[in-house]
């Protein structure tokens, strides 16, 4: 019964953080913030081992993303929406391949990882993605859009039914985000 409280309050502040995010409020950080935080315990009692470590991500990227949003890193410069060259997203696509190869490799061999391919693939994705949210790059909301589907899988497949259901709507969301920041970016 916690862990069904404890994934309410989870997917609640994710889902506020998304939104938040889709509408360039800085706030979306203290949601992605206490979501993470929640989710690093969640994931771990559900053998995702990479996702539980993604949540630590999260947390610190939290905190990079509220300072990078709030122009406490870049103090000269506004933070606008920009748009990446084919060349950035072949080199992130490789990195994240690359990466989860060995990540799911590793955790086959020396754990009992849930899907350990798998797990890797969503972490390394979003470990990417997320750097790319806290630096408002367009294309974010793509990447988000194939993470969060292969998610799904993922999170059923361990019975994390809510976490799934969230997981859904951020698909539904990631549409709205994209269309927002690519009008945002087409008025700069």
């Amino acid at each position: 019964m916690v862990n069904l409280i404890l994934e309410c309050i989870a997917v609640l502040m994710a889902i506020l953080y998304l939104v938040l995010a889709a509408k360039e409020d800085v706030k979306c950080w203290y949601a992605a913030l206490i979501s993470s935080l929640i989710y690093i315990y969640i994931m771990y009692q559900a053998d995702l081992f990479m996702e539980s470590i993604l949540q630590v991500f999260y947390v610190l990227m939290a905190i990079y993303g509220w300072l990078q949003w709030k122009n406490i890193v870049n103090t000269n410069t506004v933070l606008n929406i920009k748009s990446w060259k084919k060349l950035n997203h072949f080199f992130a696509i490789m990195i994240v391949l690359i990466l989860s190869y060995i990540s799911g490799a590793t955790l086959e061999k020396y754990t009992q990882a849930a899907l350990p391919f798998l797990d890797a693939l969503t972490t390394w994705g979003a470990i990417i993605t997320t750097y790319m949210v806290a630096k408002k790059i367009l294309e974010n909301w793509i990447y988000w859009f194939v993470i969060d589907s292969i998610s799904i899988y993922l999170y059923i497949s361990r019975e994390l039914y809510l976490t799934a259901f969230l997981f859904f709507i951020y698909l539904i969301i990631i549409i709205f985000g994209y269309r927002s920041w690519i009008k945002k970016l087409n008025n700069y």
